[in-house]
């Protein structure tokens, strides 16, 4: 009897071990066709997303390939470009007319005060009579009431829209920019600003441009929808120098500082850095 114990043991022993090989042979031969309907479809709608998803990679790498079609603005020899130079505030005096007459109907300058005119572009007087042209809403009063009166030094530039939704809806969905800083803001700074306001011109064979947009090659996607802002007839000046870009008085002294220096100071910096080493 302990032997056919033993014998029996042995070949449940045998059974037992036996068993996984079987479970892995019968995954091992699944196919496909097999699977639960669950499986099949999230299977399906994997492989779907994969190649949705390169698809748009591809689109994506086409467009950046048609976006090689935008100029590069040149590099202008601007005459305050040098670590001498200061801006022409003559120019930047015109810059301004620019802005007042063209610019301030659609961009804002909400960054800039009347007082930052003050020794850049005109004396303290003029900029006084400038601001008190708009009118300001301030308030409230000793009632409670919102007033509106004459601007003055300390007020900032008026918005042409009381809100971006307004600004959108008034140039067919285009948001203009704000104009405080938008030379620092822009890749190529007045290089950019001065090739994107003189660049207009018609499109080349083959391109389309859609209504309500113009042609600017200087522009991402060559087509914007800012009309041509300057053109013949439409100011004038006693010449044709206007800036583009903006300076307080004291970023100028910043530029000069280095040569404004006593020998001394340079001489010290440089025994300084002479000794560090």
């Amino acid at each position: 009897m302990a032997a056919l114990r033993a014998v029996v043991l042995s070949g449940k022993g045998r059974a037992l071990l036996s068993t996984p090989k079987t479970l892995r042979t019968s995954k091992a031969s699944m196919s496909f066709a097999s699977l639960p309907r669950g499986k099949k479809v999230a299977l399906t709608t994997l492989g779907v997303v994969t190649a949705g998803g390169a698809g748009l990679a591809l689109i994506l790498h086409q467009s950046v390939k048609a976006s090689e079609l935008e100029l590069h603005p040149p590099q202008y020899p601007w005459s305050h470009a040098g670590p001498l130079s200061s801006l022409d505030h003559a120019s930047i005096r015109r810059g301004y007319q620019v802005y007042k007459q063209v610019c301030s109907a659609c961009h804002s300058m909400e960054y800039l005060a009347f007082r930052n005119l003050v020794g850049v572009s005109h004396t303290e007087d003029e900029v006084k009579t400038i601001a008190e042209e708009v009118e300001v809403v301030d308030g409230p009063d000793e009632s409670g009431e919102m007033f509106t009166r004459p601007g003055k030094l300390s007020d900032y530039f008026p918005k042409p829209y009381p809100n971006p939704e307004a600004a959108r809806a008034a140039n067919n969905g285009a948001l203009p920019p704000d104009l405080s800083y938008i030379v620092n803001a822009r890749h190529g700074g007045e290089d950019y600003v001065f090739s994107l306001l003189t660049g207009y011109c018609d499109p080349p064979a083959g391109v389309i441009v859609r209504e309500g947009l113009y042609y600017n090659p200087y522009f991402p996607g060559q087509a914007i929808g800012m009309a041509p802002p300057i053109y013949n007839e439409i100011l004038e000046y006693d010449d044709e120098r206007v800036s583009v870009c903006w300076s307080e008085p004291k970023n100028e002294d910043m530029q000069n500082m280095p040569f404004l220096l006593p020998f001394n100071i340079h001489t010290l910096v440089f025994l300084g850095f002479t000794a560090g080493t």
